[in-house]
């Protein structure tokens, strides 16, 4: 009973004490926490300060950027039916790899075709040469001919010399002069014959030779036609087989066996895996540093923040996403409103780091660029 007592009397006795110190400690805390945020604020301006003083302006950055690479189209260039698929979608293939196989068979008979057509060519120049050699001897013979025709004239003028000079005393007939006179003109027409077939052998030998002067078989301009139908013939033959047009990734496959082609459709892409790049689509206020040649740090959501991809800016579009889009903004409406616009930045990647990492067309990447050091 009296513990009971003496503790309530202590109580009353110390609740004024407790109720006056208790305000006068909470101020003080109050004041020192006020006083340490202050502090704290100061010291972050201050460190805030001195990083952009040192190292603000340094980079720039963006997460809109995106995985690009010049894919190559497999397109058929004859038509026809296909005949064979030789790969699946997300097979890796090589250069010069076969991918899709036309039939052939039209194909395979006009270059046999023309190959019967190169060698009726050949023949037909050799037998100029033969014919050369011919036309050298019929123009020999229109040669003796002419000489055997001069010699005829020349006895038929003396024949007919001497029986005029006989004619004025009597002692030849005028039936003989006449006959004299008509071998005489015999003779003559004789001789103009074999001249004018020995120049019709010589316009012939001539025409001939034209075809075969200055050229050998092979380089004669009909065996060269018949040559180049044959290359362009076999030409189409081996267009029945399409090939990878670069290493990469097959991708958008969309042909299959026994479909019917036309000259230009689409089969399938190859996307080269390892010769990527990044398109980053920094903002307007962000690129009056950027310049060509400038370092960059890349990583991608696929592979996360732990790899880093290192790479320069290769140069920057000719105008921005918008002004490329289908329906260009009109910002000459009345209800315009300035928005930010973005300009595509084309950066090229480390090709030793994309082997060890590869990246796929599409894909999101941060970048950053160093605009401390220019190139």
């Amino acid at each position: 009973m009296s513990n009971t007592a003496t503790f309530a009397k202590t109580g009353v006795e110390a609740g004024p004490g407790v109720q006056t110190a208790g305000p006068a400690a909470a101020r003080s805390r109050r004041r020192r926490l006020l006083i340490l945020l202050a502090v704290l604020v100061v010291l972050g301006a201050v460190l805030y300060g001195a990083y952009a003083l040192l190292f603000g302006g340094r980079t720039v950055s963006t997460d809109n950027a995106y995985v690009g690479a010049d894919v190559g189209q497999v397109t058929p260039l004859i038509a026809g039916p296909v005949a064979k698929v030789l790969v699946r979608e997300t097979e890796q293939v090589k250069a010069g790899q076969p991918l899709v196989v036309l039939d052939d068979a039209d194909a395979r008979i006009a270059v046999e075709q023309a190959q019967a057509a190169l060698g009726q060519a050949i023949r037909k120049v050799q037998g100029y040469g033969a014919s050369d050699t011919a036309l050298a001897g019929q123009l020999a013979a229109r040669d003796a001919d002419i000489a055997r025709a001069k010699a005829d004239l020349e006895r038929a003028r003396t024949d007919l010399d001497r029986r005029q000079a006989l004619s004025s005393s009597g002692a030849v007939s005028g039936d003989e002069l006449t006959n004299a006179k008509n071998r005489y003109a015999e003779a003559q027409a004789a001789l103009a014959q074999a001249q004018a077939s020995r120049a019709a052998a010589a316009g012939q030998r001539e025409a001939n030779r034209v075809l075969i002067a200055g050229v050998s078989t092979d380089q004669n301009p009909e065996v060269a036609a018949a040559r180049a139908r044959l290359d362009a013939a076999q030409l189409m033959l081996d267009r029945t087989v399409l090939k990878a047009p670069m290493d990469g990734i097959v991708s958008k496959k969309q042909v299959e066996v026994g479909q019917q082609v036309a000259v230009g459709a689409p089969l399938m892409a190859i996307v080269p895996a390892n010769e990527a790049y990044v398109d980053a689509n920094f903002k307007e206020v962000q690129l009056k540093k950027v310049r060509p040649g400038q370092p960059v740090t890349l990583t991608s959501d696929l592979y996360g923040s732990g790899v880093k991809f290192h790479g320069r800016v290769r140069g920057l579009s000719g105008g921005t996403g918008s002004a490329f889009s289908l329906i260009p903004a009109q910002n000459a409406s009345g209800n315009w409103i300035k928005v930010v616009q973005r300009l595509p930045v084309r950066i090229d990647l480390d090709p030793k780091e994309l082997a060890q990492h590869p990246l796929r067309v599409g894909l999101s990447m941060k970048a950053e660029v160093d605009v401390s050091g220019g190139k």
